[in-house]
């Protein structure tokens, strides 16, 4: 399922530089049609942006590991556990982290038990994210809650659970749901979790817009695949603007 762009006016604030917005951007290489070496070229593009992460799919991180074209760079290797609808057991999603840890991940995002946190179970929430953050040995866990399928109560229980538990991020979406990020649940998170805690926004980013006010508002990593496309239009925006 495509999640529809996210939907905002054309910035007109200042513009970051090229790097500080490679940065914010995990390179996504999630689908489950991309071939080896459709991976291959996703893997140069964040190479050529030197972006903060590219996450890849679990059954492809040794092999991006071991080939060696992020070698020498300050580009993370990133991969998801659970995904996308986090209907694995906790131990299932304990051996996943642990494996993938293991074969080279420096960073996981984890889809949370979402039928649980709805129905109120915030405790098991709370550790099943604390077993996942464990079994991680200290790479950054940023927590999926879909939060197209979440009442604004089961959000920020959701969120305090995660930070109980020690994750580094919260995060908005799979992109692969119903709904992706909006601006209105980036603020909610940065509201909701303290200063220790970042927020990643997925779903729909798609444009230099979208990743500049969802930045503004608190976010500050980005799931997408328009990379290039983003990177692209700040350079000429840079290059024209008068700000």
């Amino acid at each position: 399922m495509s999640v529809a762009s996210i939907d905002v006016p054309r910035w007109t604030g200042p513009l970051p530089t090229r790097d500080e917005v490679a940065k914010m951007i995990d390179h996504s290489l999630l689908r489950p049609e991309l071939t080896p070496a459709d991976i291959q070229a996703g893997l140069l593009i964040a190479r050529e942006h030197n972006v903060a992460s590219v996450c890849v799919r679990p059954a492809d991180v040794a092999a991006v590991v071991s080939g060696g074209v992020l070698h020498g760079t300050t580009v993370a290797i990133g991969t998801v556990v659970a995904f996308p609808h986090g209907s694995s057991t906790t131990a299932t999603k304990v051996f996943e982290t642990a494996e993938l840890v293991a074969q080279g991940a420096e960073e996981i995002d984890m889809v949370i038990d979402i039928g649980r946190l709805r129905a109120g179970d915030t405790a098991f929430t709370r550790d099943e994210i604390a077993a996942v953050v464990q079994a991680a040995a200290g790479r950054p866990v940023k927590v999926i809650f879909e939060n197209t399928y979440l009442t604004q109560q089961e959000k920020v229980a959701g969120y305090q659970a995660a930070e109980a538990a020690g994750a580094a991020f919260v995060k908005t979406s799979t992109g692969f749901a119903a709904g992706g990020a909006t601006a209105a649940d980036i603020a909610l998170m940065r509201q909701t979790v303290s200063a220790a805690v970042q927020v990643k926004a997925a779903g729909g980013v798609r444009t230099l817009d979208a990743l500049l006010e969802l930045n503004r508002l608190g976010a500050t990593r980005f799931g997408a695949t328009a990379t290039a496309t983003i990177l692209d239009d700040l350079e000429e925006r840079r290059r024209t603007s008068t700000i």
